[in-house]
């Protein structure tokens, strides 16, 4: 297996990206996966797990920072626009159809938590990706506007949107706003503020155990305002073209978005619970990852296995 690091266009900003290709001697092109990263997170972390362990079973993958984020660039820093989020998977799809080692009529595509909501938008609306599958989805913007659990009051949203239109007001005036800070300073207080949801992405964020210095600790607040416009799961009665396969763990507080999105399909769909994990175990946790990763590698090759030219618009009004 082979890291290379690589960059491509995202709408005119620059994304860095990793692609692994398989370290096999069988006949190429191979298919290929790409693999997007949760909000805030960086190509390092659990995408790059997910990456190399699906081109050890023969995909060629790629993972990437976000735009405004990691090493890709863009201004302002901590930017998380849901919209160019669902272009930048779309620009690496585009990416991998210029690499020899790619098939281009086998392309798939893999989004773990915010980038499952992001893949399902990516999915409905670019008939490229022959496969679609999730990994602890959300839709980023239902997570802020009501919370992992779905409970959260309508109040707290408001106030996020009262200080997002402060921080364009400040700006406007020359000032450099402050921005919205994504983790408290213990995982004890991030137990307070989230429960054991909160707790759990402080573990793997905040310490040794995921930590990266690129991965964000905050977000510019125009994210916020672009949340509030965004709906990850419109367009995904679209996918009725290609099958989506939705993994989530039983213990995950926001399965509530999986199996919203999940009723929504109307193709060739599947969704896969993960005994007793939750939501941030499927990120690394090793007694999961295992078995998810076969999953996925089983179902990829499944549906990836060849290609299946989309009949041209001619054909389509004929």
């Amino acid at each position: 297996m082979t890291k290379t690091d690589v960059t491509f266009d995202s709408a005119g900003i620059t994304l860095a990206g990793h692609l692994y290709t398989p370290g096999t001697s069988a006949d190429g092109p191979h298919p290929a996966i790409v693999i997007g990263h949760p909000g805030g997170g960086v190509k390092e972390q659990t995408a790059g797990l997910y990456a190399l362990r699906l081109a050890e079973k023969g995909f060629v993958t790629l993972t990437f920072d976000a735009a405004y984020q990691g090493e890709s660039g863009g201004e302002p820093r901590g930017l998380e626009d849901p919209a160019h989020r669902v272009e930048d998977l779309k620009a690496a799809v585009s990416y991998l159809t210029t690499r020899s080692e790619v098939d281009a009529d086998r392309i798939g595509a893999l989004g773990i938590c915010a980038s499952g909501g992001y893949v399902l938008s990516a999915a409905g609306s670019d008939h490229r990706l022959r496969a679609a599958a999730t990994v602890s989805a959300v839709d980023i913007a239902r997570q802020f506007r009501l919370g992992a659990d779905g409970t959260q009051d309508a109040a707290v949203f408001q106030a996020m949107l009262d200080a997002a239109a402060h921080a364009r007001t400040v700006e406007a005036s020359g000032v450099k706003p402050d921005t919205l800070t994504l983790f408290p300073e213990t995982i004890e207080q991030a137990r307070v503020l989230g429960g054991e949801h909160g707790a759990e992405g402080f573990d793997y964020y905040r310490t040794a155990r995921g930590q990266h210095p690129r991965s964000a600790t905050h977000f510019d607040w125009r994210s916020i305002d672009k949340m509030a416009i965004f709906d990850a799961f419109a367009s995904v009665p679209l996918i009725a073209q290609c099958p989506l396969l939705m993994i989530v763990g039983t213990r995950a507080v926001t399965s509530w978005m999986t199996l919203e999105a999940f009723q929504k399909a109307l193709g060739p769909k599947e969704i896969h619970w993960v005994e007793g994990a939750s939501h941030v175990d499927l990120y690394d946790r090793k007694q999961y990852v295992g078995p998810v990763v076969e999953k996925l590698a089983a179902y990829f090759a499944q549906h990836l296995r060849t290609a299946s030219p989309i009949a041209s618009a001619a054909e389509v009004l004929r």
